[in-house]
């Protein structure tokens, strides 16, 4: 399955913007999809999940509030809404694919998604 995020750019603190994850070359409606982020000097770290079927999702404490992730299976996308976006949000985001559950890792963690999307930069700054 191939990912391809999009969506990102340059907003001021307090904006909003919309990212997308368009998968093609399988269909992604059975999977736990993910979002996650690396800040200049920083790991990547998780910021989003959502199962299969939409009705479950899991946020980072540090986004939880501003940022909601949901899915489209019929377009076979994936979206984070983020709102009220300050300079910390900075970074690079890359949405993640888990084709099948790894009992070793939580949706956390990136052992769990085999399949990752190039990127897109998100820079907060006025």
């Amino acid at each position: 399955v191939q990912l391809q995020a999009s969506g990102g750019g340059l907003v001021q603190p307090g904006g909003s913007l919309r990212l997308s994850c368009a998968a093609s070359g399988r269909t992604i409606s059975t999977y736990l999809m993910g979002w996650f982020r690396r800040a200049p000097g920083k790991e990547r770290e998780f910021v989003a999940a959502i199962n299969w079927s939409g009705d479950s999702t899991y946020y980072a404490d540090s986004v939880k509030g501003r940022f909601t992730i949901s899915r489209d299976n019929a377009k076979n996308t994936v979206y984070l809404q983020m709102s009220n976006l300050t300079p910390e949000d900075t970074a690079v985001y890359y949405c993640a694919a888990s084709t099948y559950y790894r009992s070793s890792y939580t949706y956390r963690h990136t052992p769990q998604y085999d399949y990752w999307g190039q990127g897109t930069q998100v820079t907060v700054s006025s």
